[in-house]
């Protein structure tokens, strides 16, 4: 039997009009930190600010964002996104 990682913090479901500023603009996580958004409603873009790779997420679709890579959101107007924290990669098993 495998388990996945679980996440040791979640934020709310952010909307347009909730999401913070700072997600707009390029950040990162801190060493050691790994995020995972996840799209609930809407499209979000997600942009690795290094590369300038774009991908479009939709409904149910879910990124997985490296520790300290520089990346922001660029969020549809009807979005619905959160984002879990782990401590360890969460795609490996």
């Amino acid at each position: 039997m495998t388990t996945r990682a679980a996440p040791y913090r979640s934020t709310p479901v952010f909307t347009n009009d909730t999401l913070p500023a700072a997600l707009r603009r390029a950040h990162c996580t801190k060493a050691g930190v790994w995020g995972q958004l996840h799209v609930l409603a809407g499209t979000v873009t997600y942009v690795i600010e290094a590369t300038l790779h774009r991908r479009e997420l939709r409904v149910g679709d879910c990124v997985v964002i490296e520790p300290r890579q520089m990346h922001y959101v660029e969020p549809s107007p009807d979005i619905q996104m959160r984002i879990d924290f782990f401590d360890c990669d969460p795609r490996i098993v």
